[in-house]
C-alpha cells in the first residue's frame, strides 16, 4: 500500500515536539506503516525523525516563526483551526501540489487537522482520504479513526450523525514502548502534566494534593507562579507544589512518569484519549482519573489505577497505590497500546478499505483472528503472551 501522509503546519516531525500530540502521532503512524512493508511519503517541514520513504518539505522554519510565536515550539495550540488562514493555504496548497506528482491510483492520503485539511482531500475526489487519528470534533471524511469509542459517539452526536458508519474505526493512540521504561521505584509526589485549565480538573488537583499532603510536580503550559501560587486558566495552585513548565526532553518527561507515585488526569471534559495516562501506564505508574469520556475504555479500576467520581473517593486512591503493580500496569500498556499490536490494527483497517475497490462491504475478509485483531479490542495484563 502507499500512504500520503501529510502534517500540521507550525510543527517539524521530530521527537523535540512531543507536546503535541497530532505531530507525535503522525511520526508514530508513519513508522508503523512503514515496518509494515508499505510505502510512504511524508508532507510537513524541513525537519524529519519519521521512517518513510520520501520526506516533501512544504512549509519551512521561517515561514513558520513569521506566523506563529517564538515560543511555538513548546505550545500545543499555537494554531487556529480555519483553513483559510495563510500558514493553512500554504500548507495545503503546496500539500496538494507535491501530492499531485506522486500520486497513484488506490493510494490512501491520511490527515490529521479536520476540517482544515479538507481543500486536500477534495483535490484528489478518486483516492479515499481517511481521518486516521481523531481527537478533535471537525470531522469531513467518510473514513473515519476515532482515538476512543466515548469520541466516536461524542463527535457523532455532535455531528447530527444519527446512524453507525461501517467503514468508520476505533483505534487507539500509541506509542513506542521504548520510549517509557519500566520504574519500579517510585517517589512520593504525584505529577500533573497538561495543558494548565480548569477544565483539566486543576482544582481537584489542588484540593487533593492539600487533602493528602502530598507534593505535586506540575508541568505543562499556560501557568505563572506569583508569591507562591501557580495562576492558571481559571484555576489557582496553592498546594505544595513544584513547576517544572513544559518539558520537551522524552527522557525526562519519561522519568517524571516513571518515578511519580500516580498521575493525576482528573479531566473534566469527556475526553477523547487524554494520553498522558497511558504513557504513564508505559512506565509502570498508575494513573487517578475521572470516571467519563475515554478512562472506562482504558484505565482497569484497581488494576491500573483508580477511576474516581468525588474526592474522597479520590483521596483514597492515593492511600491505596501500593495496592497496584508496576510491571502489571506497563504489561497491559505494551500489550493494548504499544506501535507494535496498534499497527495491525490498522493494517486490518486498510485491507478492509482496499475491499472497496471490489465489493466492499459484501467481500469476504478472511485474515485470521490473533492476538493483533481488531476482535480481542484489549489484551488483559496477565496474558504474557501478547507482548
Amino acid at each position: 500500500m502507499r500512504f500520503h501522509v501529510v502534517n500540521l503546519p507550525h510543527t517539524q516531525t521530530t521527537k523535540d515536539f512531543v507536546h503535541c500530540a497530532y505531530t507525535t502521532k503522525v511520526v508514530r503512524f508513519c513508522n508503523m506503516m512503514t515496518s509494515l512493508g508499505h510505502e510512504v511519503f511524508l508532507y510537513s517541514s524541513e525537519d524529519n525523525d519519521a521512517e518513510v520513504a520520501e520526506h516533501i518539505s512544504i512549509i519551512s522554519k521561517k515561514m513558520q516563526n513569521y506566523y506563529f510565536r517564538d515560543d511555538h515550539t513548546k505550545t500545543f495550540f499555537p494554531i487556529e483551526w480555519d483553513s483559510n488562514l495563510a500558514y493553512w493555504q500554504i500548507m495545503n496548497i503546496g500539500s496538494v501540489d507535491e501530492i499531485g506528482k506522486r500520486i497513484q491510483p488506490n493510494d490512501f492520503i491520511c490527515l490529521i487537522g479536520g476540517v482544515c485539511q479538507k481543500p486536500i482531500a477534495d483535490a484528489f475526489p478518486d483516492n479515499i482520504c481517511v481521518e486516521y487519528g481523531i481527537g478533535y470534533e471537525g470531522i469531513f471524511s467518510s473514513f473515519c479513526v476515532f482515538e476512543s469509542y466515548a469520541w466516536m459517539h461524542y463527535v457523532y452526536g455532535k455531528s447530527g450523525i444519527e446512524d453507525g458508519r461501517y467503514f468508520d474505526f476505533v483505534i487507539p493512540n500509541y506509542y513506542d514502548s521504548k520510549d517509557f521504561p519500566l520504574y519500579k521505584n517510585k517517589k512520593d509526589y504525584l505529577l500533573y502534566i497538561g495543558r494548565l485549565t480548569q477544565r483539566k480538573g486543576l482544582d481537584v488537583v489542588n484540593d487533593l494534593c492539600k487533602r493528602t499532603g502530598k507534593k505535586l510536580l506540575v508541568v505543562g503550559q499556560g501557568g505563572e507562579v506569583r508569591d507562591g501560587v501557580l495562576h492558571g486558566d481559571h484555576f489557582q495552585l496553592d498546594c505544595d507544589f513544584e513547576y517544572l513548565g513544559v518539558v520537551t526532553d522524552a527522557e525526562q518527561k519519561a522519568k517524571l512518569f516513571g518515578e511519580a507515585s500516580a498521575v493525576l488526569v482528573n479531566t473534566q471534559y469527556v475526553g477523547p484519549f487524554e494520553g498522558v495516562h497511558i504513557e504513564a501506564a508505559f512506565t509502570g505508574t498508575p494513573v487517578i482519573t475521572t470516571d467519563w469520556g475515554v478512562f472506562p475504555e482504558t484505565v482497569i479500576h484497581g488494576v491500573t489505577g483508580y477511576r474516581t467520581r468525588t474526592l474522597g473517593e479520590a483521596v483514597w486512591a492515593v492511600e491505596n497505590l501500593d495496592k497496584l503493580d508496576p510491571e502489571t500496569i506497563r504489561s497491559y500498556a505494551v500489550a493494548n497500546y504499544s506501535t507494535d499490536r496498534v499497527k495491525w490494527l490498522y493494517q486490518s483497517y486498510f485491507e478492509q478499505l482496499e475491499t472497496l475497490q471490489d465489493s466492499g462491504w459484501y467481500s469476504d475478509w478472511n485474515n485470521g483472528v490473533n492476538k493483533y485483531s481488531r476482535y480481542s479490542r484489549y489484551i488483559p495484563a496477565s496474558d504474557s503472551s501478547a507482548l
